[in-house]
């Protein structure tokens, strides 16, 4: 199996787990959130994830989010641990994924000026 192909099934499995984990968290904080995982990048030697995240409300709500989130990463990378077949379960860092939001934007301009056409 190719490297970048492994890679690229490792960053997929990731994704389903941490949405997983997020779906079985008994936290207070996000309990009555929706959380999108858009996608996970892994280091080149698989030590460390990227998790791109997003999730509806203002800029500082999102912010507020993924700095929990990055307070408990442990839960998420043991989650990791205990569900994927790697020898070292990578260390994780959420991040923002600013691509839903400026999809939501994008549609919203193009709404509006087929609104002004008509």
């Amino acid at each position: 199996m190719r490297p970048d192909y492994r890679k690229a099934m490792l960053e997929s499995e990731i994704v389903k787990l941490i949405s997983e984990a997020l779906r079985e968290a008994k936290d207070p904080k996000l309990k009555d959130r929706i959380i999108t995982v858009s996608r996970a990048e892994l280091s080149a030697d698989k030590r460390f994830a990227d998790i791109y995240v997003s999730s509806m409300g203002d800029e500082s709500e999102r912010k507020a989010l993924v700095e929990h989130l990055n307070k408990i990463k442990g839960y998420f990378r043991t989650y990791l641990a205990n569900n994927l077949d790697l020898f070292v379960a990578p260390q994780i860092r959420f991040k923002e994924d600013p691509g839903i939001e400026a999809s939501v934007r994008v549609q919203e301009l193009l709404n509006k000026l087929k609104e002004e056409k008509k």
